[in-house]
């Protein structure tokens, strides 16, 4: 798994034990743990959690679950499982998010 900074990259200067919790901590430890569940399984997890929270970082999470081998046919089908438990409206806006990421 590429080695993450944005933490760092937004958050260093203001927040800097944050910032190093999330880049070494949170990607550096618990997502390298592909021994025990893969990225892209990672991935569709905080996709679907993300989205049940109405989360901001759903966007950033989406493109780095296509980037993780997650289909677009897939995201779809979690985004409208997830629309009878997590609220329609928090669908419609991760559909938004999902159909820009999956528009190449």
């Amino acid at each position: 798994m590429k080695k993450q900074t944005a933490g760092r990259d937004c958050l260093g200067a203001f927040a800097p034990k944050f910032a190093e919790m999330n880049d070494d901590v949170l990607f550096g430890e618990i997502w390298s743990r592909e021994g025990q569940l893969s990225a892209r399984d990672r991935s569709l997890i905080t996709c679907a959690s993300l989205l049940t929270q109405g989360a901001a970082q759903l966007e950033a999470h989406i493109k780095i679950a296509k980037q993780n081998g997650v289909t677009k046919e897939e995201i779809v089908e979690v985004i409208t499982h997830l629309a009878f438990y997590a609220g329609w409206p928090k669908a419609w806006s991760a559909f938004a998010f999902a159909e820009e990421i999956y528009s190449d």
